[in-house]
């Protein structure tokens, strides 16, 4: 069995004369990554490897995230504005030696990514947390592995 968790980047802000690329996180999203971070640590929540976009608001969320679980943050450009292949191109090339992978991205790639792969319908909000259950020993074989949705959380709601 593996894991794959997917999060949305926190709450971001628009600077003037920002590029999408290099919009840094709200005060807001910093205290939701924050909180929804602990949150999930504090619930057993494993992990074993982080991958993030590249961009700002994503790998500042993988960091705050860090900070709770203290592991590799490593980044994947086909996270940032994904396509559901993107997503799949992603979990291809992790280690099968990784049980436990959150990845963090952005919308609408990572609501689409998440619908394909579950029956429950629902839209990320910012900071949003989905865990699914992959029945598959390598991830080779994620594309025809049974899903399970575990949980999604929202920064709101916990």
């Amino acid at each position: 069995m593996k894991k794959l968790i997917l999060v949305r980047h926190a709450k971001s802000d628009w600077p003037e004369e920002t590029e999408d690329f290099d919009r840094p996180l709200a005060d807001k999203g910093l205290e939701d990554a924050m909180n929804m971070s602990r949150f999930l640590k504090n619930n057993n929540i494993s992990i074993d490897h982080f991958v993030s976009s590249p961009a700002v608001r994503a790998l500042n969320t993988c960091k705050i995230f860090n900070q709770a679980y203290q592991l590799n943050c490593a980044t994947d450009e086909k996270l940032y504005n994904p396509s559901e292949r993107s997503f799949e191109s992603v979990i291809y090339d992790l280690d099968d030696n990784l049980n436990s992978v959150a990845f963090f991205s952005h919308n609408n790639g990572i609501s689409n990514f998440a619908n394909s792969i579950s029956e429950d319908i629902f839209h990320f909000p910012t900071c949003g947390v989905a865990g699914f259950e992959v029945d598959c020993d390598s991830w080779s074989e994620f594309d025809g592995a049974k899903k399970k949705l575990l949980f999604f959380y929202e920064p709101g709601k916990i």
